[in-house]
């Protein structure tokens, strides 16, 4: 039973090195090289926020953010234009800091947060809920 009981610390002490929290794009620039997740939202100030051609590239993405404290910087994201990325409300990013740039793998990855239909609509959401 110790062992067990052993195992079973030595699991959840191994799984807490992968709990990874929140970083602002500022905190990121600070631990260079090292994988963090950043919440930021699209750069919808420039011009062309997003720069995708599949016809180049297809497994590279670039594009510009900011942060909830006004702190912005370019994306590299070496996979794919995420779907209505352009329609977001929050990106969640996970990657690494290279200079001014944020580098993400295919192994890290992007979370698109897209606002809810029912947003603007409550008794559309109330609609759906009564017919299910």
């Amino acid at each position: 039973m110790l062992v067990g009981i052993a195992v079973v610390i030595a699991v959840l002490i191994s799984m807490m090195g992968d709990l990874s929290t929140y970083e602002t794009l500022a905190s990121a620039k600070q631990k260079e090289g090292k994988s963090v997740t950043v919440i930021a939202m699209l750069d919808k100030s420039l011009p062309q926020p997003i720069l995708y051609d599949p016809a180049k590239n297809a497994n590279y993405t670039v594009f510009h953010v900011v942060d909830s404290l006004g702190n912005k910087a370019k994306v590299e994201y070496h996979f794919e234009k995420p779907f209505d990325m352009e329609k977001s409300e929050r990106i969640v990013l996970k990657g690494k800091m290279k200079g001014d740039v944020f580098e993400i793998t295919q192994k890290d990855g992007i979370l698109i947060k897209c606002p809810s239909k029912y947003k603007d609509d409550p008794k559309a959401a109330e609609n759906n809920l009564s017919q299910n």
